[in-house]
C-alpha cells in the first residue's frame, strides 16, 4: 500500500469477520496492529452490524506476536485498552490453542479463499488504503452473495438464500461495470480498480461452484 506520490509502500492488514450463524462475512482495512486500529476496526463493526456478545479467534503464533509487539507502545501486546473495551461493552473473546486452526474451521475456510485470490488479483501492485477498503468492500458482496443451501429445481424458485438475505432480507446487489481488459498500459487506477475485482470474481466463483457440487 502506497499513500501518494513519493511516499514508501507501508504494510496495512484486513480484519476478517465471519458470522457463525449465517456465514456473513465482513472485512474491515486496518492500518496496524495497534490496539488503537483495533478497537477503532471493532467499534466500525459494531456500529454497522449491531453488537456482539463474543468473538472467536485464532492465538498469534509466535512469529506474529513478533510482529505485532515490534515498536509500539501501543501494540497488542499491552491490552488493557481493548480489555476496557470489551468490558465496557460485554464482548468476550474466545481464543483457540495455538497453532491449531482447526478449531475454527469456518472462519479458516473464509481467511483462507479470500487470502488466495486476493494475493493473486493484487500481486504486486501498490494501491492506496482507500482502493484497498473500496476492493475488499466490493469483495464482500461477493462474498455474501454466496448460495448457503442447494438450489431448487422448480423453474418458479429463482432465488437462493445467501448470507446478504440475513443482512438486508434481500440478494445484495453490486453496481454493474464495464469489462476491463487485462491491458494495463493506459488503464487509470479506476479501471485498475475494476480489473482486481473482476478477476477476484472470476477466480473466487470458479473455485466456489467446483466446491458445491
Amino acid at each position: 500500500m502506497f499513500q501518494g506520490r513519493g511516499s514508501r509502500n507501508t504494510k496495512c492488514y484486513i480484519c476478517v469477520f465471519v458470522c457463525l450463524a449465517t456465514k456473513a462475512v465482513h472485512l474491515e482495512v486496518v492500518s496496524d496492529l495497534t490496539s488503537r486500529a483495533f478497537i477503532a476496526c471493532l467499534k466500525r463493526f459494531v456500529v454497522r452490524r449491531d453488537k456482539i456478545s463474543d468473538i472467536f479467534c485464532d492465538q498469534p503464533t509466535s512469529t506474529e506476536l513478533a510482529e505485532i509487539s515490534k515498536g509500539s507502545s501501543g501494540s497488542l501486546m499491552k491490552e488493557d485498552a481493548i480489555n476496557q473495551f470489551l468490558v465496557t461493552d460485554n464482548i468476550t473473546f474466545h481464543f483457540n490453542p495455538p497453532s491449531a486452526p482447526h478449531f475454527g474451521g469456518i472462519w479458516e475456510a473464509t481467511v483462507k479463499s479470500f487470502k488466495f485470490h486476493l494475493n493473486r488479483v493484487v500481486e504486486v501492485t501498490s494501491i492506496t488504503f482507500e482502493e484497498l477498503a473500496t476492493l475488499s468492500s466490493q469483495i464482500e458482496v461477493y462474498l455474501n452473495s454466496r448460495p448457503l443451501c442447494v438450489l431448487s429445481s422448480s423453474p418458479d424458485d429463482l432465488h437462493v438464500l445467501t448470507p446478504g438475505h440475513f443482512r438486508i432480507g434481500k440478494a445484495l446487489t453490486a453496481v454493474p461495470q464495464p469489462t476491463v481488459s487485462d491491458d494495463l498500459r493506459h488503464c487509470d487506477r479506476w479501471r485498475l480498480l475494476t480489473r482486481m475485482t473482476q478477476h477476484f470474481w472470476k477466480r473466487w466463483s470458479s473455485e466456489y461452484l467446483t466446491l458445491i457440487q
